[in-house]
């Protein structure tokens, strides 16, 4: 388990940085860009490592029990998610509505995923991740100041992006028995 929580805070204390240090940040791109950025990378990846690898190696102790019903919120909730995530990466209606589509996203994400699995390593990683993503909003929040609502695209873009979140979402289903050794769609 020692693996999982050091995944979750590297990757919590990494993102941090632009958002509690902007001025040590900015004073380290001014020395080197590429540095900054692969130190930045190298963090994210042994955190993603360490999150894989603590996850399949933890013991599987049960907190609770979801109840009936639960897959299936899970998955809707997800929907939300896939949708928010796409609707983070150009511009859309979504980002006139919510200043921080695929923080947000996580943390759905997050409930989603701590809905339907109920052991330790789920709160760990779920409930760690959700966690982060709602700090890392109030601190982006604290940092920008006012928010001011972007321009949107046009409805054929919005349109494109909802349908490439979906095939993301099916694909994502598929493999998720090959990342996670869970399978969502029975055999």
């Amino acid at each position: 388990m020692i693996y999982l929580v050091l995944g979750v805070l590297l990757w919590s204390f990494t993102h941090f940085i632009p958002s509690l240090a902007p001025s040590w940040r900015q004073a380290q791109m001014a020395n080197s860009t590429g540095l900054y950025k692969g130190m930045f990378t190298l963090a994210i990846l042994v955190s993603l490592g360490l999150i894989v690898y603590g996850w399949r190696h933890a013991p599987v102790e049960y907190l609770y029990a979801s109840g009936m019903g639960m897959r299936h919120a899970t998955m809707g909730l997800m929907l939300v998610a896939f949708i928010l995530f796409g609707a983070s990466m150009y511009p859309t209606r979504i980002k006139r509505i919510i200043r921080h589509p695929m923080l947000l996203s996580v943390v759905v994400w997050a409930i989603a995923h701590l809905l339907s699995n109920g052991e330790s390593r789920s709160l760990v990683l779920f409930g760690g991740l959700g966690l982060w993503a709602v700090v890392q909003i109030l601190l982006i929040n604290r940092r920008d100041g006012a928010w001011v609502k972007p321009e949107v695209g046009s409805w054929l873009r919005e349109i494109r992006g909802l349908v490439i979140s979906l095939v993301i979402m099916l694909v994502v289903i598929f493999l998720h028995p090959y990342i996670t050794g869970v399978a969502l769609i029975p055999a």
